[in-house]
């Protein structure tokens, strides 16, 4: 409640009320005690009375909580939406004692950092972690994902799609959130060499299968390793045809692999748009193995790291993931209905 009548006779209205009290005959403890002040701000205002230098008139506007003005507010706002760099200031983000600095110099306007970091989450601006996106620019984004939307739904019984991708599991910790004490922080110790083994995963949607294999290199030896994991595991007699969806990382694309699909026709590969992680559902089971394995893990020696991420795929699962709704907006809707009239004006001629 005292914030508020504070708030509230911000400018004149508490120097008029002092004032008034004084030509009454009150004391400078009485008035502190009746207007809930200190003595020190009677004493400035009367002050500042004699002095000419009077307080702010009422017809100014009310500052803001903060001691942002309006007018401050507006400045603040228009230097948010743009980089530090355009006014000079060698900074890719702002502080806010850098915007306090800049107000100062365009304005003129004397307002502390504090007052701007108390001020801001009033203006719905908050100080958290940016986020990595991904670039869209592929021309045939819409071309490749409703083919895999139209494969998996006019998908035959002796048919399968796999969604496969590669992980890489790091010896160095991958550093995230747990249970601490308060007064204690966890402390993963680095290890002197960063070393590197790498997974192959392929996941079937409908079971949440997911078929993997690991090596120290990657390469498109991997992939093939891989290849041929599945191509035991969905024979011939059960499976006729094997679609595997792919990202565009240069291993899917080498020479040995195209000799490996030309020896092996009942494969076939479907590329993904790139810079598309969200249309592989597999991404997720990876995430769920850096929340299991990986992150802030404790182990010393590769092996037993590796160990872990492939107890976990044996003993965990399956891994039942619905597709993004990347493939559901009605610009790839559009693009199926189209692949469906197509294959509907061949299988009539």
């Amino acid at each position: 409640m005292l914030a508020e009548l504070r708030h509230a006779r911000r400018g004149g209205v508490l120097t008029l009320h002092i004032l008034l009290l004084c030509a009454a005959g009150r004391t400078p403890t009485e008035i502190a005690a009746f207007l809930f002040c200190s003595r020190t701000s009677v004493y400035r205002m009367v002050k500042a009375y004699h002095s000419r230098r009077r307080a702010p008139s009422l017809d100014q506007p009310r500052p803001l909580r903060g001691g942002l003005t309006p007018a401050v507010r507006r400045s603040l706002l228009a230097l948010l939406t743009k980089a530090p760099a355009v006014y000079g200031w060698c900074r890719t983000r702002w502080s806010c004692a850098t915007l306090a600095a800049q107000l100062h110099l365009q304005r003129g306007v004397m307002v502390s950092a504090s007052t701007i970091r108390c001020g801001l989450p009033a203006l719905g601006w908050v100080w958290k972690r940016a986020q990595l996106v991904a670039r869209a620019d592929d021309p045939q984004r819409i071309e490749k994902l409703a083919r895999i939307r139209h494969v998996l739904e006019t998908l035959g019984k002796r048919a399968v799609v796999l969604f496969a991708d590669e992980l890489d599991i790091h010896l160095l910790p991958k550093v995230g959130y747990q249970w601490m004490p308060k007064s204690e922080t966890v402390k993963l110790v680095t290890p002197g060499q960063n070393h590197k083994h790498y997974l192959a995963g392929a996941l079937e949607p409908q079971s949440g299968r997911l078929v993997h294999c690991t090596s120290p290199r990657k390469t498109n030896a991997l992939f093939r390793t891989l290849l041929d994991q599945v191509e035991w595991l969905y024979p011939p007699v059960r499976f006729t045809k094997v679609y595997v969806v792919v990202d565009n990382y240069g291993i899917h694309k080498a020479k040995a692999v195209e000799r490996w699909l030309a020896a092996h026709s009942r494969f076939e590969l479907l590329f993904l748009p790139t810079y598309c992680p969200k249309a592989n559902p597999i991404e997720r089971a990876f995430a769920d193995i850096h929340d299991k394995c990986t992150r802030n893990h404790q182990r010393r020696r590769l092996e037993e790291l590796v160990g872990d991420v492939e107890r976990h795929l044996l003993l965990n699962g399956p891994w039942h993931y619905h597709l993004s709704q990347l493939y559901y907006t009605p610009e790839v809707t559009a693009a199926v209905e189209r692949l469906s009239h197509e294959q509907q004006l061949q299988q009539a001629a």
